[in-house]
């Protein structure tokens, strides 16, 4: 076969990359989640009494918390679209500040009043409902993310879908943090855990398969 040959048939299912604009893409994962949350307000979804909300002792927490590891890992799956970055040591590191986040979040308070049970405390009920509304809203980013993944060329098909299915997660429950009706750090670190959990393997799994390399 001639080299000529050869290199049209390698081509031959190829398609040119766009020209990407890295605050272009960022400003599509803003307006999305900036829609989400006023959606979530508008249609009476969320809790209205701001008041008590901020003097539940877990709020600022889970507030924080949800917000950093969203908006960071949310730049770095959008840097890790272009060929040339490598995510591996931020996501090393992002790694940490979860961790830190979690143990926090259940030291925080010390031990909870009352003697419930551990079943009792952790609701699996409420919590599979809590859960499944948190991989819900974790969709439409991930969606996002998932086609700028598709217009990109990520060279690392492993961290790229971890950061993007952490950064929708994350952004799903801070989202849902305002409709959530517990207060108990195990509960939210167990169910939102969870969540988070399911949604990131999901992008671990299936965005490769989307992806142009």
């Amino acid at each position: 076969m001639k080299l000529e040959s050869l290199i049209d048939e390698l081509t031959e299912d190829l398609t040119p990359v766009r020209p990407r604009r890295f605050w272009a893409d960022l400003l599509v994962l803003a307006l999305i989640a900036a829609v989400e949350l006023a959606l979530l307000f508008a249609l009476g979804i969320a809790h209205l009494d701001l008041e008590r909300m901020a003097a539940q002792p877990t709020m600022g927490w889970r507030l924080i918390s949800l917000g950093v590891i969203s908006l960071l890992s949310g730049f770095l799956a959008v840097r890790s679209l272009d060929p040339a970055y490598s995510a591996k040591d931020a996501l090393r590191w992002l790694g940490v500040i979860v961790v830190l986040c979690l143990a926090y979040g259940l030291v925080m308070n010390g031990p909870p009043p009352g003697t419930a049970s551990l079943l009792q405390r952790l609701d699996w009920r409420s919590g599979i409902q809590c859960a499944s509304k948190i991989v819900l809203l974790s969709l439409p980013p991930l969606a996002a993310l998932a086609l700028l993944c598709r217009r990109g060329a990520p060279t690392d098909l492993r961290r790229t879908p971890l950061l993007s299915g952490l950064a929708a997660a994350a952004w799903g429950a801070f989202v849902f943090v305002f409709a959530c009706p517990f207060n108990d750090p195990l509960y939210i670190v167990v169910w939102y855990g969870i969540a988070c959990g399911l949604v990131t393997l999901a992008a671990r799994l299936l965005m490769p398969r989307i992806a142009r390399w």
